[in-house]
C-alpha cells in the first residue's frame, strides 16, 4: 500500500515489502511510517523498533496496540517536531488499517541507553493521534527492557547496542514507581476508570506489575495474567479470567472489583501502601 499525498488515500501500488509480523495491516503501516520517517529525519534517523505485545507473539488485532520507538541521533529541532506532527496527523485522518493503532515514541539515542527522569520531554504519539512532548516515566525502565530482550527491529542497528542491560532490581523499582505515580489513589484522571477497556487494562496491569516484583522480568500481560491465576486464585480467578478474555464488543463493568484488585496489588509493594495509606 502506498499514500497518495495527491488526495490523502490509500491505494495498491506494488507488492508489500515488510513481513516483519503476521499482520498485513500491521505491516502496511510499517512500510508507510518507515519510509515517511526517514524521508522527515534524513541523517537524524537512527532506527525504527517494535515493543509490546507484536514483540512478544501475542498481538491480538481486535485490542492491541502497535507500540513502536523511533531512534533519533539526538534532540529533534522544532521543525521535525511540526513535520512529524502533520505526519501523523494524515496517517490517522488517511485511514489505513491499523493507523489508529500506533502510539510510540521518539527518543534521542542518548536517553534510550539508560533513564534519567532529567531528561527532556520527547515527542509521543497516542493511539487516539494525541502528538505532543511528554517526559518518560518510571514505565520507559520497563520499555527499555522489552526493547532489549524482547524487540523487533525494522530498521537500524540491534537494540542491545543501543539499550543498556535493565537489572531486575531497576525492573522492580519501575514497578514501584509506576504503581506510585499511576496507580495510587487519588488516580490521575479518575474518569477513565469509567471505561471497560480501561478496567480490563488495569487488572492486566496488575498481573504484569505482581510479576515483575516477583520474578524480576518482565512478561506479556497475557502471560502475567495466566501466571496470576495460579499464584492467587480465589477471589481474583473471575476477574483476572474476564480482563484477559475481554474484547470490544464485551462489557467488562467491574469497577469496584478492579480497584480492589488495585488495592491487593498495592499490598504486595508495602512500602507504596505505607505511603499511600498512612496519610
Amino acid at each position: 500500500m502506498k499514500f497518495s499525498r495527491k488526495n490523502g488515500t490509500y491505494k495498491t501500488m506494488k507488492t508489500q515489502k515488510t513481513f516483519l509480523t503476521p499482520y498485513p495491516e500491521v505491516n502496511a503501516v510499517l512500510d508507510w511510517m518507515l519510509a515517511e520517517e526517514q524521508a522527515v529525519l534524513g541523517s537524524r534517523f537512527v532506527g525504527l523498533y517494535l515493543h509490546g505485545s507484536l514483540a512478544y507473539g501475542d498481538f491480538n488485532p481486535e485490542t492491541s496496540d502497535i507500540d513502536f520507538v523511533v531512534v533519533t541521533d539526538g534532540p529533534l529541532p522544532a521543525e521535525a517536531f511540526t513535520d512529524l506532527k502533520e505526519l501523523h496527523t494524515r496517517l490517522f485522518a488517511a485511514g489505513l488499517p491499523g493507523s489508529r493503532k500506533l502510539e510510540g515514541a521518539y527518543i534521542p539515542k542518548d536517553n534510550l541507553r539508560r533513564h534519567d527522569p532529567a531528561h527532556a520531554p520527547i515527542p509521543w504519539l497516542g493511539v487516539d493521534g494525541h502528538f505532543a512532548l511528554e517526559p518518560l516515566g518510571s514505565d520507559w525502565i520497563i520499555q527499555r527492557w522489552i526493547l532489549r530482550e524482547k524487540g523487533i527491529v525494522v530498521a537500524g542497528p540491534p537494540l542491545a547496542e543501543l539499550i543498556d542491560p535493565v537489572s531486575a532490581d531497576n525492573l522492580r523499582e519501575a514497578v514501584r514507581g509506576s504503581l506510585r505515580e499511576w496507580w495510587s489513589p487519588p488516580f490521575p484522571s479518575p474518569e477513565r476508570f469509567q471505561s471497560d477497556e480501561y478496567q480490563a487494562y488495569a487488572v492486566l496491569t496488575m498481573c504484569r506489575s505482581l510479576y515483575v516484583l516477583e520474578h524480576g522480568r518482565v512478561a506479556s500481560k497475557p502471560e502475567a495474567a495466566r501466571w496470576a491465576l495460579e499464584a492467587f486464585g480465589e477471589p481474583w480467578r473471575e476477574l483476572i479470567s474476564a480482563a484477559a478474555a475481554w474484547r470490544p464488543e464485551m462489557e467488562f463493568d467491574k469497577l469496584n472489583e478492579a480497584l480492589e484488585f488495585i488495592l491487593f496489588t498495592l499490598h504486595h509493594t508495602p512500602r507504596i501502601y505505607n505511603e499511600t495509606f498512612s496519610q
